[in-house]
């Protein structure tokens, strides 16, 4: 009801002419040739949109290249933690032509880290982990064991 109401009603406006019949006088004003809507001259609007073009291409090339500078990252984060590879990663780097690095920042990370990992495995590394162990639990660890090797030594042995 509401939909036929508003039709009738704008109908009328449009013939009183009183501001319904304005977009069509709009649609008419306007020049077909973008050139001369931008206030430019055919060869200007040429110009321009080939600059347009080439700044396009050149931003995508640039986030292609961060897209796989970021795949070739997690692909590095699968391998150092032995997760299954993904085929996206890698089809990323192949678009951007296997040239990919990591970025310098993130090349300093992964060597701090190396540098940490290999700190931990070393002598000094595991000393210090065994100041955050549980002593009373490895204390009742080793005297179960025991008991247990001396339980299975009696059993095996008519000496003992």
């Amino acid at each position: 009801m509401a939909f036929l109401m508003k039709s009738m009603l704008s109908n009328q406006v449009k013939n009183l002419g009183l501001g319904g019949g304005g977009e069509e006088s709009k649609e008419e004003s306007t020049p077909s040739d973008p050139a001369a809507a931008t206030g430019m001259t055919r060869e200007e609007y040429e110009e321009y949109q080939k600059q347009v073009v080439e700044e396009k291409m050149e931003r995508d090339a640039a986030f292609a290249q961060k897209k796989a500078e970021r795949a070739c990252l997690r692909v590095h984060l699968r391998e150092k933690y032995r997760l299954p590879k993904s085929e996206l990663d890698e089809n990323q780097i192949q678009m951007a032509g296997d040239d990919v690095d990591l970025p310098e920042d993130l090349q300093k990370m992964v060597a701090e880290d190396q540098v940490e990992e290999e700190d931990k495995d070393s002598i000094l590394g595991q000393l210090q982990n065994i100041q955050n162990m549980d002593m009373d639990a490895i204390k009742e660890k080793a005297q179960a064991t025991f008991t247990e090797m001396k339980q299975a030594a009696e059993q095996k042995c008519s000496v003992m």
